[in-house]
């Protein structure tokens, strides 16, 4: 995760992409690339390459070893790219965006291998389904769509919800998938559990923020022997809530950092939180009697 230096001009903050040591905060890398701004992030674990979508319309991959300009670049969209998913095997990139469509890329040459648009399908987020050739998507008709990567194709669409779905994770194990609305006032700003197994039912609901979930993410199992997962809003808040009986375990406020965005796993007790007006938040759960959420620096 990363962001720009505040004493660059504002057309070059919204573009850059940072690579930062997150135990230190140091910044590693700086790439310049994109005409507007970057929407989202991914990486491969253990690889030197990763990808960054932007409102220009474009995906672009980066190499940590390489210059400061990219390796490779995706164009073909018609509107802002919104998703963008890498198969754990670092193979197959997947994109979708505001367009209404989801593209299959040869990370390679940079080819579009394969397109496909359905009506009012305004892409929030994908992720990737560890072990299998499907990946999930978020939209802004409501709904969760799992796809199987092989022929782009929708292989399951899950009951639709009363608000927008900003989000998805899935589990490490394969077995669950997590999705995020929006919402004010306490109205929708829920998460939603998806057991991907033959039933594909929804398991439980976590209720507990004010306004629009912009994250979910399942935490390592390293934590107890208690599946937990995170939740980041624009209320400003970071909750954790145990899997199973959607209990909210802790909650932190980060005050003055406007709304909250993305969430990240470090390790099995550190945690990234980006906000709009903040930066970077570097979290900590201690585990030592009751579960505790602490912020330990911010970049």
């Amino acid at each position: 995760m990363g962001r720009a230096r505040a004493d660059q001009p504002q057309h070059l903050q919204i573009q850059t992409v940072v690579i930062y040591n997150w135990r230190s905060g140091a910044v590693l890398k700086r790439f310049l690339g994109h005409e507007r701004e970057v929407t989202k992030v991914a990486c491969v674990f253990e690889s030197n390459r990763f990808f960054s979508a932007s409102r220009d319309k474009t995906v672009m991959m980066w190499e940590l070893s390489g210059n400061s300009g990219p390796s490779q670049h995706f164009p073909g969209h018609d509107l802002v790219v919104t998703g963008l998913v890498v198969s754990p095997d670092a193979s197959q990139l997947c994109t979708g965006s505001r367009d209404n469509t989801i593209c299959k890329w040869d990370i390679e040459t940079g080819e579009c291998l394969c397109r496909t648009a359905i009506s009012r399908n305004l892409v929030t987020h994908l992720c990737w389904v560890p072990r299998e050739p499907y990946f999930i998507q978020t939209s802004e008709d409501k709904l969760i769509r799992m796809w199987d990567s092989r022929k782009l194709q929708v292989a399951h669409t899950f009951p639709g919800k009363q608000h927008i779905q900003t989000y998805c994770d899935v589990s490490q194990d394969g077995q669950y998938c997590i999705s995020s609305s929006n919402g004010f006032a306490g109205e929708g700003c829920e998460a939603t559990l998806w057991d991907l197994r033959q039933t594909k039912n929804r398991v439980c609901e976590y209720k507990g923020h004010f306004q629009t979930i912009a994250s979910c993410i399942f935490l390592p199992k390293g934590l107890g022997l208690t599946p937990v997962i995170a939740t980041s809003s624009h209320d400003c808040m970071v909750k954790i809530w145990n899997q199973d009986t959607a209990a909210c375990l802790t909650t932190l406020c980060l005050e003055g950092s406007g709304p909250l965005a993305s969430l990240a796993v470090c390790d099995s007790s550190t945690l990234l939180c980006a906000s709009f007006n903040s930066g970077i938040h570097l979290l900590r759960i201690n585990n030592a009697k009751d579960l505790e959420l602490q912020e330990v620096a911010k970049f």
